[in-house]
């Protein structure tokens, strides 16, 4: 356990400054391209219906289950009170969940600690795939956690480096988009059970106020994850 626990928390050299920058670039061309994003939009989903289900357990919600859909879609499923504070913030993590696990990651990653990131990333699709209650769901949480594994085993220290600057701003990057989706849903009325419209009917504030609150959050997630991964001196 001891030597477990060394190889978790061993600290790698920074990385070169055009690595940091050549991965921002992947990132945000992967979030920005349609192609591109539908291909990993369900990484996101992942990361949105993990904060769901996270934050249910922390407000001692009873937590049913989740499904992932081909379409990149997700829900979670809870029961208990169906108003109060437990519910309007299990509402409210789904869309936060990308930014804030993407800016925890740059905390780690500028700490030098890729592997235990990647180990905690492991931990959290176990934990995710025991939650799952569809066939998809579980096939995409076995395939993402079979990537993320093989790149812990088998990858030298540098790609592995490299594929988590990748993964940290993919998830900032990504955190931005669906909002900015879910406000163009929203004016044309195709949303009136997102999350937001959820949170403006549990609330006295409109959904809109919660779509910019998300916003807010994410875009500030990226400025302080690029400040922590900045790789200029």
């Amino acid at each position: 356990m001891d030597k477990l626990w060394a190889h978790l928390i061993e600290v790698q050299p920074d990385p070169d400054p055009w690595v940091v920058l050549v991965s921002a670039l992947v990132a945000l061309a992967i979030v920005g391209f349609r192609l591109p994003w539908q291909l990993s939009r369900g990484l996101i989903t992942i990361a949105h219906e993990g904060g769901h289900a996270l934050m249910a357990l922390l407000t001692r919600r009873k937590l049913e289950g989740i499904r992932l859909h081909s379409d990149t879609s997700g829900v979670t499923v809870t029961r208990g009170r169906p108003h109060g504070p437990g519910m309007v913030l299990t509402a409210m993590a789904g869309y936060l969940a990308p930014s804030l696990l993407g800016l925890a990651a740059a905390w780690l990653t500028e700490q030098g600690r890729v592997t235990l990131l990647i180990w905690t990333v492991l931990l959290f699709l176990v934990c995710m795939l025991l939650l799952i209650r569809n066939l998809y769901g579980a096939l995409i949480l076995l395939a993402t956690g079979g990537a993320v594994f093989a790149l812990s085993m088998y990858a030298p220290s540098h790609v592995q480096q490299a594929a988590a600057l990748v993964a940290v701003w993919f998830l900032l990057f990504g955190g931005v988009r669906p909002i900015l989706e879910l406000q163009h849903k929203r004016r044309r009325r195709q949303a009136r059970d997102s999350d937001a419209d959820q949170l403006a009917r549990l609330t006295v504030l409109p959904g809109g106020f919660y779509v910019f609150f998300f916003l807010l959050v994410s875009v500030l997630s990226i400025a302080f994850g690029a400040y922590l991964m900045n790789p200029l001196p």
